[in-house]
């Protein structure tokens, strides 16, 4: 119980500083001609590692998930993130899975972590096309 209170404080206080720091560093992802609606790994790894994603400016994936395995930052490691969300929820493929993730976070939530810690609104804040790379890019992560 204690871990969690700690986990939730940390999170919140990260959040607020990253909000406090203002300015966005995400670009606008924009398709390549004829890759409307097709995300693109690439992409979604650029946009992965930034610090801030997003209209809202809001926290970028690597400030709260790990690529390497066993390694907690304040949400689950993402390594093998592609693997495991295949066989995650009953008749979800893993592309499924990992879009809901990004855009209804509680939906599916890790155990051992606590709904309403991610930043709730990823939906709105970043483009389809963002989320579509994202996607592509967390599925590509065996």
């Amino acid at each position: 119980m204690r871990k969690t209170v700690m986990v939730m404080i940390l999170a919140s206080a990260l959040m607020l500083l990253l909000t406090a720091c203002g300015g966005s560093d995400s670009d606008t992802a924009e398709p390549a001609s004829g890759d409307a609606g097709a995300g693109d790994a690439a992409r979604g790894e650029s946009l992965y590692k930034k610090t801030t994603i997003g209209a809202g400016s809001a926290p970028g994936c690597i400030t709260c998930h790990s690529l390497d395995e066993g390694v907690t930052l304040v949400g689950p490691s993402h390594a093998g993130i592609g693997a495991a969300a295949a066989s995650r929820v009953a008749g979800m493929s893993a592309e499924e899975f990992v879009e809901q993730s990004i855009v209804e976070p509680d939906e599916e939530v890790t155990e051992g972590f606590s709904p309403g810690v991610m930043y709730q609104n990823y939906g709105s804040d970043l483009s389809d096309q963002e989320i579509d790379d994202l996607v592509v890019y967390l599925v590509s992560q065996k």
